[in-house]
């Protein structure tokens, strides 16, 4: 158990360096193709990040050999955007609110594009609110209809990508952590630094997901719990740290593109994954994380549709998966 335990903090701190590199290479590669802030967050630094998560489900439901381990990865594809809803928002909102403690009521805005992250949510809305219902429903194409997730991905990246937002100024970045004498590096410099980052936070994010599952046997959890309230935690974890980060350097803007982005990737690729590979049908305990997800992203898009997202505002949707994490406690041992 001591082991697990050092592992555990171990590959987490590694996992929040590394992310340290990420977002400072990525910016820079945004920077190189000429992308806004939000476009920078939304695409390239969501895709990065969604990879631990993708390859859990990717895993689970295509080298699973039983139904348990391959819920494991229908509980991932349900987990994440759920976590991604309420705690990755919560965190980004916290950390604001440190941030900006003593300063005026006007710390309390938040610095975003909020109507282009509305559009956001209601894109993500659309295709979950799908998602949740071909998991009520049995019928012989069902897979077939994984290629719409990907397509719809698809479409939102040349959405993002077809943005006009001014793209990202030098004097904006801090300088390469490669090269940090060289005030315009190459692309050859900034792709380096974020696909080695990318390997390292890959490489943590196994060891720390390894960890979370021993941790859940040792305390007793259920496959279900584990894949609906651990494993995600787990496999989002690099994009909540990059959050801290931008948060920290005052880019709340790009926080929040990333988590955006990373939503949009949730919503489809490992659905995809999961419509491809497995029956697809959901059970009360699934059916409530898709519950509490449109729920936190209905709040969350009334408020980014009138810019009136805040600071307590967005730490408040932490509170959901605080419900939803007693629900699944009295579900299975109540």
């Amino acid at each position: 158990m001591l082991l697990t335990l050092f592992l555990f903090f171990l590959s987490a701190a590694v996992i929040y360096f590394a992310c340290e590199f990420f977002v400072n290479g990525v910016e820079w590669v945004g920077h190189r193709f000429q992308l806004g802030a939000t476009a920078t967050g939304t695409v390239l630094a969501a895709f990065g990040t969604a990879l631990p998560e993708s390859a859990v489900t990717f895993m689970a439901v295509v080298f699973g050999n039983t139904p348990e381990q391959k819920d494991i990865g229908v509980g991932a594809a349900m987990g994440g955007p759920l976590v991604l809803a309420t705690l990755a928002y919560a965190v980004v909102g916290l950390a604001l609110w440190r941030a900006r403690r003593g300063q005026p009521t006007q710390a309390a805005c938040i610095n975003a594009d909020q109507r282009r992250l509305a559009r956001d949510q209601a894109w993500f809305m659309g295709i979950f609110v799908f998602k949740v219902g071909l998991g009520l429903l049995a019928f012989a194409w069902k897979p077939w209809l994984g290629i719409l997730f990907l397509a719809t991905y698809g479409l939102y990246i040349k959405r993002e990508l077809s943005n006009d937002e001014e793209c990202i100024d030098c004097e904006d970045l801090e300088p390469l952590k490669l090269r940090p004498r060289d005030d315009n590096p190459s692309m050859f410099w900034a792709a380096t630094q974020t696909l080695l980052a990318l390997v390292v936070i890959a490489g943590a994010s196994h060891v720390f997901v390894n960890q979370i599952e021993v941790l859940g046997v040792a305390m007793g959890a259920s496959p279900h719990v584990a894949a609906l309230l651990l494993a995600p935690v787990a496999t989002e974890l690099p994009e909540i740290m990059n959050a801290l980060i931008w948060v920290r350097q005052g880019k709340e803007r790009l926080a929040l593109a990333n988590i955006s982005g990373a939503m949009m990737i949730q919503a489809t690729i490992p659905s995809a994954l999961g419509i491809f590979m497995t029956p697809w049908l959901l059970d009360a305990p699934l059916l409530a994380a898709g519950f509490f997800t449109m729920l936190s992203i209905g709040l969350l898009w009334l408020r980014f549709r009138r810019s009136a997202m805040s600071v307590p505002a967005l730490s408040a949707v932490g509170g959901l998966y605080a419900i939803f994490a007693g629900y699944l406690g009295w579900h299975f041992y109540g």
